[in-house]
C-alpha cells in the first residue's frame, strides 16, 4: 500500500511538471519569428515565415553556409526553392533544432549539410539543453520572462517574417587569402567527437524518415578545411550511406581565386565566390531529378519580387 501511494504521488508529480512545462513554454514561445517577440537567430528562423510547404532545399550549417549559399540565385537559375538556416557558430544540436522547427511546415526533399559544423564540438549541456527545447520550448526561451507581455499569455504563435534574401548574407568585400594550398592529400583522418556522430546519425534518421535526401557539403575555405578534415567526413558519410560533395577538391570545375573570392582571408566567401559555389549547386539540384521548376507557379510569385529586389541591391552595390 505505501509503495502504491508512492507511485501514485511520482506519478501526479511528474503529471503537474509537464503540465506547468508545457504551460510555460506557451507563454514564453516567442509569437512570431521576428527579433522584438524575443526570436533568437531570426535569419535562420526566417524560414517558419514560408508559405507551407513551399520549401525544397533546406541549408544547414555555421556562417560558412549562408556566406556560399544563393538561394535567390539558384531560384532564379532554376526555379527551385531554397533556404539557409544558417547561424554564426552553429553546432548540431542547434541545426537539429531547425531541421525538426522546419519540418513541422515544410517537406524539402533535400538537406544540405555544410560539414564545418559536423567538428564543432557540442557540450554535455548544450545537448541536454537542446533535447528538452524540442519538447518544451521555454528551455529555448527562458530568457524572455523580462520582455513578455499579455499577448503572450493569450495569443498563439502565428510566424509572418521571412527574410529576403532566403538566409543568405551578402557581402562583397574583398580581402585576399595568403593560403595558396590548403588541400595537400593525406591519409589522416581529422577526429570527429562521438557526441556529434550521434547528432549526425540522428539527423540522417530524420532526413530517411521524412523522404529527405541528406547531402554533406564542404563550402571552400582556406581557414576551415584541409585534407584531414575532408578524410574524416568522407569515412562518416560511407559509413552512414550519405553523399559528400567536397568543394576544396573541385576548384577546377569552381575556379574560386583566393585572390578576389573571399572577404577575410579564406575564411569565408564574399559574393563573387559564393556566386560560384550556387552556379555548382544549381546544377547539382537538377541533376538529382528530384525537384520540380515552380517558376511558371503563380503561387511562387513572391519570389521573383525577392529576386528583383535582391538583383537591385547587387547591382548597385
Amino acid at each position: 500500500m505505501i509503495y502504491a501511494k508512492r507511485i501514485v504521488r511520482c506519478l501526479v508529480f511528474i503529471i503537474g511538471l509537464i503540465g506547468l512545462l508545457t504551460a510555460s513554454s506557451f507563454v514564453f514561445q516567442p509569437k512570431n519569428n521576428m527579433s522584438e517577440f524575443g526570436m533568437e537567430e531570426v535569419s535562420a528562423n526566417g524560414i517558419l515565415g514560408e508559405k507551407e510547404h513551399s520549401i525544397d532545399v533546406l541549408v544547414l550549417g555555421d556562417s560558412e553556409s549562408y556566406s556560399s549559399i544563393i538561394p535567390l540565385q539558384i531560384w532564379k537559375d532554376t526555379g527551385y526553392t531554397s533556404y539557409v538556416c544558417g547561424s554564426p557558430a552553429q553546432s548540431l544540436d542547434y541545426s537539429q533544432v531547425l531541421l525538426h522547427r522546419t519540418f513541422e511546415k515544410q517537406s524539402p526533399k533535400i538537406v544540405i549539410l555544410e560539414t564545418n559544423a559536423i567538428y564543432r564540438p557540442v557540450s554535455d549541456s548544450s545537448a541536454a539543453i537542446a533535447k528538452l527545447a524540442d519538447h518544451f520550448s521555454v528551455f529555448q526561451y527562458h530568457d524572455r520572462w523580462k520582455s513578455l507581455g499579455w499577448h503572450d499569455f493569450t495569443g498563439k504563435s502565428k510566424f509572418t517574417w521571412t527574410d529576403d534574401y532566403k538566409g543568405y548574407r551578402y557581402n562583397a568585400r574583398v580581402l585576399a587569402s595568403t593560403k595558396k594550398d590548403h588541400m595537400v592529400k593525406t591519409e589522416t583522418k581529422a577526429e570527429i567527437p562521438e557526441l556529434n556522430i550521434k547528432y549526425i546519425a540522428e539527423i540522417k534518421e530524420f532526413c530517411d524518415e521524412n523522404g529527405a535526401k541528406l547531402v554533406f557539403l564542404s563550402t571552400p575555405s582556406t581557414v576551415n578545411w584541409n585534407y584531414e578534415r575532408h578524410n574524416g567526413i568522407q569515412n562518416l558519410a560511407d559509413q552512414i550511406g550519405c553523399e559528400y560533395i567536397d568543394l576544396n577538391l573541385m576548384n577546377e570545375q569552381l575556379k574560386i581565386n583566393w585572390e578576389e573570392d573571399t572577404r577575410d582571408k579564406g575564411d569565408h566567401l564574399n559574393h563573387f565566390g559564393a556566386a560560384k559555389v550556387t552556379r555548382f549547386l544549381s546544377d547539382y539540384l537538377t541533376e538529382t531529378g528530384l525537384l520540380t521548376d515552380h517558376r511558371p507557379d503563380a503561387d511562387y510569385a513572391k519570389w521573383n519580387d525577392s529576386l528583383s529586389r535582391y538583383e537591385s541591391v547587387v547591382k548597385n552595390a
